[in-house]
């Protein structure tokens, strides 16, 4: 049987080996050192702000992102429906509750009409809005240019998202550095990796440097170990840091492989009624993942049964995230819906969109999907 093709495996070679290596023989294996300050350097350089703080992973780095604003127990943090966990968890970390909305049909990301209503609606009761909490839904940036002047307004914080998004951009602006203070993730599976680990971005030297301290179990500068305020263990390790580094030197390449990909599957669905690509339009996307949406109605096939197709050919693909209003520990959060991110869970699908991939693998996949198509719906043969 052939070997499995993953969604977004990690994408690393002979570079990330000689940085690794170069880091251990150094000496440098703790979370402190040379490649540790260099890949805040180079991260804080590459998006535009005037500081990064490395942490273990894009959770911690959302954690203390809202510590960093001021959310705390009692707050109200406007999430995303749409997203991964670790959005809302972060929030239920620092003792303020979620309150999701939904999303823009069309790309994923935050309904800004509905984040202003909301945000109307919560001063006029009383409840103090910590955050808005955007989230760079699959690499394509929200719609800052409508937010932010919303948030602004409402004189509340934007902690950026950026989990999915480093190396997109939003009208020429890069992705991380709309809110007050933006946070990636370089998970194994994200647009490039340090196996696990994060980073805070920011403009705010003061807030990331409250960042650190607290990252570093909130040490104190004293010959012994003294502490003030409660800490975390977050800080990101040198040796994952010269990884991230070699990564970061790649990442222009690995974006170009990503798009290319997403091109692929542009000109094959383009003949198949009812399929289009979510977010296809944005220009400034990373191509983190290609998702499609079936509209069954048209299409005369559901996008289940086109998972299966490939999964039976072993290909992974993936539903879009289920929304955090249809999760279980979130079972009677507020939410403002439209139905939208239940139809993109539905209807949504995710395709392999590793940079890793190579041109057998990416061969193997538009042949498995053009089969499918032309069983379904008579999409003629490429």
């Amino acid at each position: 049987m052939s070997r499995t093709i993953y969604l977004s495996p990690p994408d690393v070679g002979p570079l990330e080996e000689s940085y690794v290596l170069a880091a251990l023989r150094s000496g440098w294996v703790a979370p402190v050192g040379p490649d540790l300050d260099a890949f805040e350097r180079d991260v804080a350089e590459r998006v535009g702000t005037r500081g990064a703080v490395a942490v273990s992973s894009g959770t911690a780095a959302l954690h203390l992102a809202l510590l960093g604003v001021g959310v705390g127990p009692g707050d109200v943090v406007v999430v995303p429906t749409l997203t991964f966990v670790a959005t809302a968890n972060a929030v239920r970390y620092t003792g303020a509750r979620p309150v999701f909305v939904d999303c823009d049909p069309r790309t994923g990301n935050l309904d800004v009409d509905l984040v202003a209503q909301l945000l109307r609606r919560l001063r006029a009761h009383g409840h103090r809005v910590g955050a808005v909490v955007p989230v760079d839904m699959f690499g394509s940036c929200a719609d800052y240019a409508a937010l932010l002047p919303v948030c602004a307004e409402a004189e509340v914080p934007v902690v950026e998202d950026a989990a999915e998004a480093l190396g997109s951009s939003h009208g020429g602006r890069p992705a991380g550095s709309f809110g007050r203070i933006g946070a990636f993730s370089f998970n194994g599976n994200k647009i490039m990796t340090t196996s696990g680990g994060g980073m805070l971005v920011s403009d705010d030297l003061t807030l990331l440097a409250r960042a650190r301290h607290l990252a570093t179990q909130a040490r104190e500068p004293t010959p012994h170990y003294e502490h003030r305020d409660v800490g975390y263990n977050y800080r990101l390790s040198n040796l994952l840091a010269a990884l991230g580094r070699a990564q970061l030197v790649r990442l222009d390449g690995m974006i170009a492989r990503r798009r290319q990909l997403r091109d692929h599957y542009a000109k094959l669905f383009a003949p198949a009624p009812g399929v289009e690509l979510i977010g296809a339009e944005d220009a400034g996307s990373n191509c983190w993942l290609t998702c499609v949406r079936v509209d069954s109605d048209r299409s005369g096939w559901r996008a289940t049964e086109l998972a299966a197709h490939l999964a039976a050919r072993n290909i992974e693909t993936r539903p879009v995230w289920k929304p955090m209003h249809r999760q279980p520990v979130y079972a009677g959060a507020e939410s403002v819906l439209t139905g939208a991110a239940d139809a993109l869970f539905t209807d949504g699908l995710a395709l392999p969109s590793g940079s890793a991939l190579n041109e057998g693998q990416i061969g193997r996949v538009l042949g498995a999907i053009d089969e499918f198509l032309t069983a379904r719906a008579g999409a003629p043969t490429a």
